[in-house]
């Protein structure tokens, strides 16, 4: 007997007929299977693959609900358009068609960065956001096999505390090197070459070059971009990765076991344990590797420092005293948590003090989660104190103060790593 199939779209008509779980499995079914063609070299398969998953109607789906549940999905870009209601995002997965696909510009946008500088950032539309995240959905897998083992940047499963625990675990065992190299890449967002991109990423080359060569709008005036990835597009962090990707290698294959590598996105470390290494050999390798993709490092930012001396990474701060290795929390990461509650309370301070606690409740939680099992007990004490002194001398409610210090004693935070 013959049996009549129907596609997805067909036995859904509306956004909350939508099965996501379903969808999530389908979706990851279809990205372990690109692995899987990848690691065996069957780069037929991949496309293949790859095209399989940018039509399917549960990726597409999928794409839609990422854009719409993020911390951007109340910024427009330049057509002003957001998805808020359900049949919004339903025509928004209707509407993710690659063929007469055209980006619009992106909305030049700034951060304002604690050096004075301005990070820019370029925002896309709706459509163009679920577009990028669609087929960084089929991407992803490829650059999960191809990326450095101690990248921790951008992907899933990973994040900054596995970066700060492997660093300290390098720092804390033999040979027990002692010289860092804390390297930061020049503008790398703004800067990678689109030719480099062009010829390496693995990815429909149409497509690709569609999102590098949008362009953005910066009052009222279009420009083109002639090199570098949009930092605000879903796509830009995979593409970043994989133009970093194969530096460890290179470096391991040349110093190792002498020098060991972190890396997240585009802030890394080199250890090592000696110094003329670092500067003679390793920053000449890390230059080169670097000039072929049109990228340099920020001379301000990369330097060559003893343990002793310590160094600031991802918003901690290691050192070491005899044969203990210490992590807390950088200045510059402290500052900016004082900075953001005295932005709340500079404002709130004729509201009552439950009402305070709750606006500033999310901040300090947040701050502390992200210390939470990595830095010494005695620097959470220290910023406790600074809080709630800061607190008290602007809204001078002893009460609120106390509420403050209960966020600070709940957290259960501490870790020590020592030398044995």
């Amino acid at each position: 007997m013959n049996v009549k199939t129907y596609a997805a779209s067909d036995a859904v008509t509306c956004w909350e007929d939508i099965d996501f779980h379903l969808a999530e499995t389908h979706v990851k079914k279809l990205q372990a299977q690109i692995a899987k063609a990848h690691k065996a070299g069957e780069s037929k398969k991949v496309l293949s693959l790859q095209h399989k998953l940018i039509h399917s109607f549960y990726a597409k789906a999928l794409s839609v609900k990422m854009v719409t549940t993020n911390k951007g999905k109340r910024t427009p870009g330049i057509d002003g358009i957001l998805w808020i209601t359900p049949e919004d995002k339903w025509q928004a997965v209707l509407s993710l068609n690659r063929r007469g696909y055209h980006p619009k510009p992106l909305k030049r946008s700034y951060i304002q960065k604690p050096n004075g500088q301005r990070r820019l950032l370029g925002i896309p539309t709706m459509r163009d956001r679920a577009m990028q995240t669609l087929y960084r959905l089929a991407l992803e897998p490829v650059a999960e096999i191809t990326g450095d083992y101690h990248s921790y940047g951008y992907r899933h499963g990973r994040s900054a505390r596995e970066a700060i625990i492997r660093c300290a675990d390098v720092l804390s065992k033999p040979p027990f090197p002692r010289w860092i190299l804390k390297a930061d890449i020049q503008s790398c967002f703004n800067n990678i070459n689109h030719k480099w991109v062009m010829e390496h990423i693995p990815m429909d080359k149409v497509m690709l070059q569609k999102f590098l060569q949008s362009g953005y709008i910066d009052k009222s005036q279009r420009y083109h971009a002639l090199r570098g990835i949009p930092q605000g597009s879903s796509i830009s962090p995979v593409i970043c990765n994989m133009v970093l990707d194969g530096l460890e290698q290179e470096l391991q294959t040349r110093f190792f076991p002498e020098t060991q590598f972190v890396r997240y996105a585009d802030d890394f470390l080199v250890i090592g344990e000696n110094k003329d290494t670092l500067e003679q050999s390793v920053i000449p390798l890390i230059k080169d590797f670097l000039k072929k993709r049109e990228l340099e490092l920020a001379p301000e930012k990369t330097f060559i420092t003893h343990i002793a001396d310590g160094f600031d990474f991802l918003g901690w701060h290691v050192y070491q005293r005899g044969k203990q290795l210490t992590i807390i929390p950088s200045r510059r990461n402290a500052a900016s948590l004082l900075c953001k509650i005295h932005d709340v309370l500079i404002h709130d301070t004729q509201r009552l003090p439950d009402e305070i606690c709750k606006r500033v409740k999310p901040t300090i939680l947040g701050w502390l989660n992200y210390h939470r099992g990595i830095v010494l007990k005695y620097s959470l004490y220290e910023m406790e104190f600074d809080v709630v002194s800061m607190m008290y001398d602007l809204t001078g409610d002893r009460h609120l103060s106390e509420l403050i210090s209960l966020f600070f004693s709940s957290a259960q935070v501490g870790r020590r790593c020592t030398c044995t």
